[in-house]
C-alpha cells in the first residue's frame, strides 16, 4: 500500500502549527515537526484568500505540490511539513517556488545529508 504523502486532517495541521518550528522567506512559510517515525515525510499546503482568487490559489498550490513531488526524495523521512503561501507567491513561477521550497528545507536541516 502506498504511503500517504499529504497532510489532510485539520488535527494534523494544528499539531504541526503548535509543536513545529517555522522558517520563512519572501514567498513561503514552512512549519516542520519531527514525527519520530521512519516513514516518508508528509506535506500540507495552505493558501489563503489573501493570495488571490481561486484560480491563483490553485495555481500556487499546484506549483508547491509539484516542487515537493520532484524533490521528495531529497527530503529526509520522518517529518510533517506545512507550507503556507505568502502573497508574494502569486507572482512566482515554478523555478522560483521550487528554489524557495528547497531553501526553507535547507534552513530546517531536513534535506538528506544535512546535519542540524
Amino acid at each position: 500500500m502506498k504511503q500517504e504523502m499529504y497532510l489532510k486532517k485539520n488535527s494534523d495541521f494544528q499539531e504541526v502549527y503548535r509543536n513545529g518550528r517555522s522558517r520563512a522567506n519572501k514567498s513561503l512559510v514552512m512549519y516542520v515537526l519531527s514525527t519520530g517515525r521512519e516513514r516518508p515525510s508528509r506535506i500540507g499546503m495552505s493558501v489563503s484568500k489573501k493570495v488571490g482568487n481561486s484560480v491563483i490559489r490553485h495555481r500556487v498550490k499546484r506549483l508547491i505540490r509539484e516542487s515537493h513531488r520532484r524533490n521528495c526524495e531529497r527530503i529526509a523521512d520522518g517529518y510533517d511539513i506545512v507550507v503556507i503561501a505568502r502573497n508574494e507567491a502569486r507572482n512566482r513561477n515554478y523555478t522560483e517556488i521550487e528554489r524557495d521550497l528547497l531553501h526553507l528545507a535547507a534552513m530546517h536541516h531536513i534535506l538528506k545529508g544535512d546535519t542540524p
